[in-house]
């Protein structure tokens, strides 16, 4: 079990957060069609998959927008958002944003995905909501960079999390 924060309360998280070179655990999430998103469906492209609260909290939308900008940026990149809103509210946020490029998925039919990511907030009255993490998978799934983000309301470092994904003349 971790924890991290939320305005300065300790919160606890349970699930085991995936380490640089495991594998990633394979998921089945919800897109905003309501159609099944399995991990394998961006298999041979690298992956960068934000969890966040809520896309209706701020933190969530500020991550979402940053992931947009870096998937129209970096070739072969599916930037995905994950997070426990409805499919419905997922589809009003990304037409009102205009996100053309972000995955935007649920974890309606996908709870595993908490336990399975590590990220499953375990504290009443935020159980069932899952932390903010960001984690970057090369194109078999490996991973490359993972944070779970010390505070909830905050950004992760998104300049470590593509840095694996850059061709070395790039790379800071």
């Amino acid at each position: 079990m971790s924890t991290v924060m939320l305005n300065g309360i300790p919160v606890s998280v349970g699930g085991r957060f995936p380490r640089v070179g495991d594998t990633a655990n394979s998921f089945m999430l919800v897109d905003t069609s309501l159609k099944d998103i399995p991990l394998s469906k961006f298999w041979g492209q690298r992956k960068l998959i934000a969890v966040v609260p809520s896309l209706d909290a701020a933190i969530g939308l500020t991550i979402a927008r940053k992931l947009e900008g870096l998937a129209s940026e970096i070739d072969n990149l599916v930037a995905m958002t994950v997070s426990v809103d409805t499919p419905y509210a997922l589809s009003r946020i990304g037409e009102a944003e205009g996100f053309r490029k972000v995955q935007l998925l649920s974890t309606l039919r996908g709870r595993d995905f908490h336990k399975d990511y590590g990220v499953m907030i375990t504290d009443v009255p935020l159980s069932g909501l899952m932390a903010t993490a960001l984690i970057t998978l090369d194109v078999n799934d490996e991973v490359l960079y993972a944070e779970l983000v010390t505070d909830i309301n905050s950004e992760p470092n998104y300049q470590e999390a593509v840095e694996p994904l850059l061709p070395p003349e790039e790379k800071a």
